[in-house]
């Protein structure tokens, strides 16, 4: 039978835990606390629990403690980029974005990612895995403890596909904004999804106060099938029509990812098309100069262009912003990191 991750349970699967271990029902709570409000890494660092309990802990499950394998730090703005290793021997990223607003993380939800988009790192592998909801939390979880600091934020949009870990997911979500844990509110909760429709419609009907971020990239079908191999199963209206229940489902207006790639989707005749896409909506486009990787032969656009892009979309009524570039001086993209750990450590069995 598989093991239990203890990291992965929610506070009433931990309550079923300890009720068939014959324990008393505070014990639930004593070990919750310890997980998700003072981050211990183990149950045999819960000082309040009988050693006898934490044996039996320790022989029957599992429990995610992620292994830190690298930190680099930006020297122009502070941004952190972790690598962490898994006990199988994978490894992920994380992000640690400092703002006057407060501290925010970008985790990952997969081990790779299968969705195939052009120009990102983070799918060159393919998909080795999914996260559980514990690998999801201790990213946030040793982040907070090597930094000292408090997380405010949270992204999902690290390696991988959030809506391809459906159900993981979902659970990590509430277990982070869980008043027994670190209780970070929802509504600091972003999800970026490349647009998997019938998952979209999903997340709609679960009522949560998360912001939902598309990555767009393309004005049109025909640009967004090049980039993006979801537009192949999934049409660019089906996929605005998902963003539009989800704003009348929740409330909470979409935000549109949009990577600037030089001579490919930055023209005059991108801005006029984008516009008519999502006239009428209630959303908010973050432009972003793209990050370039060896494997692929994309540009970033010329500054001068994506000023151009932001100007006239503003004419047309769209709130916009250019995503500020952090830890450029890092390798602070998606997946470039772990990437550049499996080239160098090629041969050696970590993957």
């Amino acid at each position: 039978m598989e093991r239990k991750d203890l990291k992965s349970l929610d506070y009433g699967e931990l309550q079923q835990e300890m009720e068939r271990l014959g324990q008393k029902g505070f014990r639930a709570k004593q070990m919750y606390q310890w997980f998700h409000e003072k981050l211990a890494d183990t149950p045999r660092d819960m000082g309040n629990l009988p050693q006898s309990l934490k044996n039996q802990l320790t022989e029957e499950y599992d429990c995610t403690n992620l292994e830190m394998v690298d930190v680099l730090i930006s020297k122009t703005d502070g941004t952190r980029k972790y690598l962490f290793r898994l006990e199988d021997g994978n490894v992920i990223e994380s992000v640690l974005m400092k703002y006057k607003h407060g501290n925010s993380v970008c985790i990952s939800s997969q081990v790779g990612c299968r969705m195939g988009c052009r120009f990102c790192a983070s799918t060159l592998g393919g998909l080795t895995r999914n996260l559980r909801p514990g690998e999801m939390l201790d990213q946030i979880y040793k982040i907070q403890k090597h930094s000292g600091e408090r997380v405010s934020n949270l992204v999902v949009m690290g390696t991988g596909e959030p809506l391809d870990n459906y159900e993981n997911l979902l659970k990590f979500i509430r277990m982070l904004s869980d008043e027994h844990g670190l209780h970070i509110s929802q509504r600091n909760i972003t999800v970026s999804t490349c647009g998997i429709v019938p998952r979209m419609y999903d997340l709609a009907e679960e009522k949560l106060q998360i912001t939902l971020a598309l990555s767009l990239h393309a004005s049109s079908q025909e640009k967004r099938k090049e980039l993006m191999p979801i537009a192949y199963k999934y049409e660019i209206h089906e996929v605005l029509d998902a963003c539009r229940n989800y704003f009348e489902k929740t409330g909470r207006r979409i935000t549109f990812e949009y990577s600037l790639v030089g001579g490919v989707n930055d023209s005059d005749r991108d801005v006029q098309r984008l516009s008519e896409l999502i006239r009428g909506m209630n959303c908010h486009i973050n432009l972003i100069p793209v990050n370039p990787i060896k494997e692929r032969n994309y540009v970033q656009s010329e500054r001068r262009v994506v000023d151009n892009f932001k100007t006239k979309l503003e004419k047309c009524g769209i709130n916009v912003t250019i995503r500020r570039e952090m830890g450029r001086d890092i390798g602070g993209a998606c997946g470039q990191l772990r990437k550049s750990y499996m080239d160098r450590n090629k041969g050696e069995g970590q993957e």
